[in-house]
C-alpha cells in the first residue's frame, strides 16, 4: 500500500500573512503598469472595467446616502431596480465606502483588481498546504490558480477574477472539520457567503460544488453507519449553511424581480450554445498570453467567442497535476482520484453544449438547477477546473521536490536545502511565465468639465454599448440621473431610445426626450477618439461634431459649448392637469 510522505502540516498566522504579502508582491509584478497609474489608467480596456468602476462606486454611495434604494441606481433612468441589471459585487462594499468622486473610484477598482489576484494566490496556497503539501509546493498551487493562462481573457471582468474566496473557503472548511474547530469551520461558511456576494457567476458554482460534496459526504456517513458528529461542529455547520442560504436569498431577490419584469434576462439555449466550445478549447490560450498566444492561434481562430471559450490551464500545471495524480504522496490515493474525477467532470460541464450537444450533463443543469438559467458562459467553470489542477499540481511538485531533496541529502545540509528551493523556484517561474500576458493599460479619460453641473435627468450622446459604459463611470462624480447604461441583457426601451438619437437634434428626437422627462443632453465631441473597443463604437448620432452644428431654430431647447462637450438644456414639457 502506498504510504503518504508527511502528515498534514500546520499553518501559522505568520505564514498566512507572509503568503498574502507574497501574493500582493506577485500581483504588483505581474501587472506592474497598474501600480504606477492607479488613478489614471485601467487594466484591459475601456469597456466592462469602467462600468465596473461605476458599479463599485454606486454601491458605496447608495449605502451611505440611501441604503433602502440601493438597487435604484442613477443609471438607466427611469428604470427601477437597475442596479440588478448585472451581477453583484456587494462583497466589496467596505472598500466602496472609502473615497468619493471619479478619481477615487478608479483607484479603488485598480486596488481591488490587484487584491483579487493576491487572494487567489493566497487561497490556493493555503488549501494545498492544508491538504498536505509543503510550503514550496503550496506556492506552485497559488501561482497555478491565480495566473492560469485562461484568466488573461477575463481581466475585464472583476467578478470573474475575484475567485480567491473559493479556495480560501475550502481551506477553512477542511481545516475546521479535520481539526474539529467550530470557529474555523463557521469562518469557512462565512467566506463562502462572501464569495457569493461577489456575484452568482462564481458564487453559484461554489454553492453547487458545496452541495455535491455534501451529498458525497452524506453517502460516506451512511456507509460508515451514521456516526454521531460532534455537536459543536454540527451547530457550526447548520449556522454556516443558514448564513449562506440567507445571503443567497437576499441577493437573489432583486435579480428575480428583474428576471420577472424583463424576460430578456433569461438565457436561452441558443445563447448558451453560442458560448459553448469543443474540447479543443483546453488547448486555446488567450491572444494576450506571451508564451502560448501565438502558438495556439490556429485553434483559437476556430472558436466562435474565444474570450469566453479559452480554457488553457497551462502545460506546466497540467503535467505537474498528472504527476500528482499518478505518484503524488502528499495526498491520499482517494483524494487524488477524487480530485481528478472532479476536474474531469467540471471540465466537461465547462464546455456547455460542446460535448454531445450537452445532453449528458449541461442541459440538466440548465433545465433543472435553480438559478443556472441565468448563466450565459459555461466556460467560466474553468475557474473550478483550474483550482483542481493547481491543487493536484502541488502534489506533483511536492513529490518532485522530495525526490530532489532525497537525491542530494548525503551531500550536505546546504545542498540538500538549495536544490529543492531551486527546483521549486524553477517550476514556479515556468508556471508564472505561462500566465504572463501583455495586459493593456489604457488611460481613462477624465470627467468632462461642466458635465455634472447640467440639470438631470441627463442623456449623453453619442450613445452606444461602448460609450454608455464611459458615461456611467463619469457619473460617479455626482451620481446625477442618466438615461444611459449597459446591462447584461437587452432592454427594449433603451434600444428604442438609442435608435431615436440618430437624428438628434431634430423635432422628433427632442420631443421624445422631453416626453421621457430628460432635462439636458450632453453631446461629447471627442469620445470617438478614445480607445474604446471597436465592436462597441457603433453610435447614435454617428457624427457628433456634425450634430453639434445642426440648427436648433424652433426647438424647445438652448445650447452652449463647454470645452469638448455641447450641453443642450431642454424646456420641460407642460403636464396637463389631471
Amino acid at each position: 500500500m502506498q504510504r503518504r510522505e508527511s502528515s498534514v502540516p500546520d499553518v501559522s498566522l505568520r505564514e498566512v500573512g507572509a503568503v498574502f504579502l507574497l501574493g500582493c508582491l506577485l500581483s504588483g509584478l505581474m501587472f506592474h503598469p497598474i501600480v504606477t497609474h492607479l488613478g489614471s489608467h485601467i487594466p484591459e480596456d475601456l469597456g466592462d472595467p469602467v462600468r465596473t468602476v461605476w458599479q463599485l462606486a454606486w454601491q458605496g454611495h447608495a449605502l451611505l446616502h440611501h441604503p433602502f434604494h440601493l438597487y435604484d441606481s442613477n443609471a438607466f433612468w427611469p428604470h427601477p431596480y437597475s442596479f440588478a441589471f448585472s451581477d453583484s459585487l456587494l462583497g466589496y462594499a467596505p472598500a466602496s465606502l472609502i473615497g468619493q468622486g471619479a478619481h477615487a473610484a478608479l483607484v479603488r477598482y485598480n486596488l481591488l483588481f490587484l487584491f483579487a489576484y493576491a487572494l487567489c494566490f493566497t487561497g490556493a496556497y493555503l488549501l494545498a498546504r492544508e491538504l498536505g503539501v509543503g510550503r514550496l509546493a503550496g506556492a506552485i498551487a497559488g501561482a497555478g490558480f491565480a495566473y492560469a493562462p485562461f484568466r488573461l481573457a477575463q481581466n475585464g471582468h472583476l467578478h470573474v477574477v475575484s475567485s480567491g474566496g473559493i479556495p480560501l473557503a475550502f481551506f477553512l472548511l477542511v481545516r475546521g472539520y479535520r481539526r474539529r474547530q467550530p470557529k474555523t469551520l463557521f469562518a469557512g461558511w462565512l467566506v463562502a457567503a462572501w464569495q457569493l456576494t461577489l456575484g452568482f457567476t462564481l458564487g453559484l458554482q461554489l454553492v453547487y460544488l458545496l452541495a455535491a460534496l455534501a451529498a458525497i459526504a452524506g453517502v460516506f456517513w451512511l456507509v460508515r453507519g451514521r456516526p454521531r458528529p460532534p455537536r459543536p461542529l454540527a451547530v457550526a455547520t447548520v449556522a454556516g449553511v443558514v448564513v449562506l442560504a440567507g445571503v443567497g436569498a437576499i441577493q437573489a431577490r432583486p435579480l428575480l424581480k428583474v428576471s420577472h419584469d424583463y424576460p430578456q434576462a433569461h438565457r436561452t439555449s441558443h445563447e448558451v450554445g453560442r458560448y459553448s466550445a469543443s474540447p479543443k478549447a483546453f488547448l486555446s490560450a488567450p491572444v494576450e498570453d506571451r508564451l502560448w498566444g501565438a502558438a495556439t492561434k490556429p485553434i483559437r481562430k476556430t472558436l466562435t467567442t474565444p474570450n469566453e471559450q479559452n480554457q488553457f490551464p497551462g502545460a506546466a500545471i497540467f503535467l505537474l497535476a498528472a504527476i500528482g495524480v499518478a505518484a503524488g504522496t502528499a495526498y491520499s490515493r482517494g483524494l487524488r482520484v477524487g480530485l481528478a474525477v472532479g476536474v474531469l467532470a467540471v471540465a466537461v460541464l465547462s464546455l456547455g453544449f460542446g460535448v454531445l450537444n450537452g445532453d449528458l450533463s449541461y442541459r440538466l443543469l440548465l433545465d433543472y438547477a435553480p438559478g443556472w438559467n441565468g448563466v450565459r458562459t459555461p466556460g467560466r467553470l474553468a475557474t473550478l477546473t483550474s483550482l483542481g489542477l493547481a491543487v493536484l499540481a502541488a502534489a506533483g511538485a511536492h513529490r518532485l521536490i522530495g525526490l530532489a531533496a532525497g537525491a542530494v541529502r548525503e551531500r550536505g545540509r546546504r545542498v540538500a536545502l538549495a536544490i529543492p528551493v531551486a527546483l521549486a523556484t524553477l517550476m514556479t517561474g515556468v508556471v508564472l511565465a505561462e500566465g504572463r500576458g501583455s495586459v493593456p493599460n489604457p488611460a481613462v479619460p477624465p470627467v468632462p468639465r461642466g458635465e455634472d453641473a447640467a440639470p438631470a435627468p441627463q442623456m449623453h450622446l453619442p450613445t452606444s454599448l461602448g460609450y454608455d459604459r464611459m458615461y456611467q463611470y463619469w457619473s460617479t462624480n455626482r451620481f446625477q440621473l442618466i438615461a444611459n447604461g449597459i446591462a447584461t441583457f437587452g432592454i427594449p426601451d433603451l434600444a428604442r431610445l438609442r435608435g431615436r438619437m440618430k437624428t438628434f437634434p431634430d423635432r422628433r428626437s427632442v420631443h421624445f426626450l422631453r416626453h421621457m422627462g430628460i432635462r439636458s443632453v450632453i453631446l461629447h465631441l471627442d469620445i470617438p477618439l478614445q480607445p474604446i473597443p471597436d465592436k462597441w463604437k457603433s453610435a447614435n448620432p454617428r457624427k457628433p461634431k456634425l450634430a453639434a452644428t445642426k440648427s436648433i431654430a424652433g426647438l424647445p431647447l438652448t445650447r452652449h459649448r463647454m470645452g469638448r462637450i455641447v450641453v443642450y438644456i431642454l424646456r420641460p414639457m407642460r403636464r396637463r392637469p389631471a
